[in-house]
């Protein structure tokens, strides 16, 4: 009976400290997606997300077990994009996706050409309002986990996911009511309130 009871608590030892560095290359898809919302850019969102991944290697010891990691690693890219932005003093120019904006040529009926005008409307969304819904939205954090890594009350990332989203059907001649005609899950959920896609 002792034997039994000993190697199970070693299983359930060896359970709880297990290292979250094992788990880092499975969020390394929506970090990206995040780092991109914020920079704008690929080449920036890819040198974002490898500081972000060496700070929180190398802060492991930091990360409280049993925690969100997703959100641990959100904060340290959200943190580390706008430390580096304040030391730059400039705003990361989108001219590349206004510019294809405006050469493209508008076909009768087509879903990627919605995918494309959304996202120039996004990204003509001030900061704070294109954060909240992409991780209340895209990312699907609860609007506490959001209030939580951003430093704001939980009313404040409500009142700024409900005014970009306000924003975006206005930049994209939505009607009230009227619902976006593509089939990105992320998209429509960044669009549609208290409706996040599942992590």
């Amino acid at each position: 009976m002792e034997p039994a009871d000993k190697s199970g608590g070693e299983r359930n030892d060896a359970t709880a400290q297990a290292n979250p560095r094992d788990e880092l290359v499975d969020h390394l898809p929506a970090l990206r997606a995040f780092a991109l919302s914020l920079t704008r850019e690929g080449a920036s969102a890819d040198d974002l997300v490898q500081d972000t991944i060496v700070k929180a290697w190398t802060n492991m010891d930091k990360f409280q077990t049993g925690t969100n990691l997703r959100a641990w690693l959100f904060t340290i890219l959200r943190n580390t994009f706008y430390s580096a932005r304040r030391k730059t003093k400039r705003e990361v120019s989108d001219s590349d996706g206004l510019h294809a904006a405006r050469l493209s040529t508008r076909p009768e009926h087509d879903g990627r050409l919605a995918l494309r005008d959304f996202r120039v409307a996004f990204e003509q969304l001030p900061d704070e309002q294109r954060e909240a819904l992409i991780l209340v939205g895209a990312s699907g954090f609860s609007y506490e986990e959001v209030a939580d890594m951003t430093g704001v009350a939980i009313g404040t990332v409500k009142s700024r996911a409900n005014r970009g989203r306000r924003k975006l059907a206005e930049l994209l001649h939505l009607e009230e009511n009227e619902e976006l005609s593509m089939n990105d899950q992320v998209t429509l959920a960044v669009m549609a309130p208290n409706h996040p896609v599942r992590r």
